[in-house]
């Protein structure tokens, strides 16, 4: 844990300003620490508002620079880090800078990767699959938002994001870089089924002769009773959407 020097106090009167040495005793960072009640408490000796103070100091504190990418590369945004830190965004952002970058490439790379389907990826890419599918909804393509985070076990998730009517729509591919683009895979599927549970069939006992001279045929039925549930296209599969452009 680094010490801190007392510098002063800001021109706001509600905060000390400190400053980190560096070894070779250079002065190093500036730090902003509000004087509130617990730092207060902590002056006093009081036992009880200390302990709360040394905790949440040292979680402040630990919160490295290898730490703020490594949270903002899983996905995190520089708002939630600075917030779960208690320091500046402008802090934040001189180590997520790179990281966010690095974010923005991957889910680019993505785009020109080809959806695996179930009998082998297909000829179009990601980025051609979705154009095609959002403007067969009357949708425009180039409102779509792309991100793109890692995960613990070192894959990529690629996030889409676009609007229909007032609703914001989300869906998520495992990115697999390779060969020709890579693949990737729909994260999200329909979660109700695409058609009601098909009703099921029952012999019936055969009806007893009657004496008639005539029998009037039966009519056909219209439909089948044992239905089949439609298949969802596969564009709608990779959208995370029913068919008729429903989530």
């Amino acid at each position: 844990m680094r010490e801190l020097t007392i510098v002063g106090l800001d021109v706001d009167g509600k905060h000390i300003i400190c400053e980190s040495t560096k070894d070779n005793g250079d002065p190093g960072e500036k730090f902003k620490i509000r004087v509130d009640d617990r730092l207060k408490a902590a002056v006093r000796g009081d036992g009880t508002r200390v302990g709360q103070t040394h905790i949440d100091v040292e979680v402040t504190s630990m919160l490295r620079p290898k730490e703020i990418q490594a949270r903002i590369r899983a996905g995190a945004s520089v708002e939630q880090v600075a917030a779960a830190a208690g320091v500046d965004v402008e802090r934040v952002e001189r180590f997520a800078h790179p990281v966010l970058l690095e974010r923005s490439r991957a889910a680019e790379l993505a785009t020109a990767a080809h959806p695996v389907l179930a009998d082998g990826p297909a000829v179009l890419t990601l980025l051609e699959t979705i154009t095609s599918s959002l403007l067969a909804r009357g949708l425009n393509p180039d409102t779509t938002m792309w991100d793109a985070w890692r995960n613990e076990d070192g894959r990529w998730t690629v996030q889409l994001g676009w609007k229909a009517g007032r609703s914001d729509n989300l869906a998520h591919f495992r990115f697999c870089p390779g060969a020709h683009g890579g693949t990737v895979t729909a994260v999200d599927r329909p979660l109700r089924p695409v058609a009601p549970v098909a009703q099921l069939d029952f012999d019936e006992p055969a009806p007893a002769p009657v004496e008639s001279p005539t029998v009037e045929p039966k009519s056909e039925p219209t439909r089948s009773r044992r239905g089949k549930p439609p298949v969802p296209a596969w564009e709608d599969v990779l959208l995370g959407v029913r068919s008729g452009g429903r989530r």
